[in-house]
């Protein structure tokens, strides 16, 4: 018997900045948890990393009018609430 060609996973990196605070809370809370950082970032981003890799469901798009409150040639338009 040979070797089975096995396929190569291909992995990108992916880079953000925390301050040295949201360091610090992330150290504590994973030691607290028994976890590694990127442990803990991959399991909270698993749902989204998962299950959208083919195509993401009409639902989760914006639509046009959540938009809209970004606008801000909406005119002079106030809220009074009293």
């Amino acid at each position: 018997m040979g070797k089975l060609n096995r396929k190569k996973n291909k992995y990108k990196e992916v880079r953000f900045k925390l301050s040295a605070k949201q360091m610090k809370s992330l150290k504590n809370y994973c030691r607290a948890r028994k976890t590694t950082p990127i442990k803990l970032i991959k399991k909270s981003i698993r749902n989204y990393t998962d299950n959208f890799s083919e195509e993401v469901p009409r639902k989760y798009y914006a639509t046009a009018n959540q938009l809209d409150i970004f606008n801000e040639s909406t005119g002079n338009k106030t809220l009074d609430m009293f």
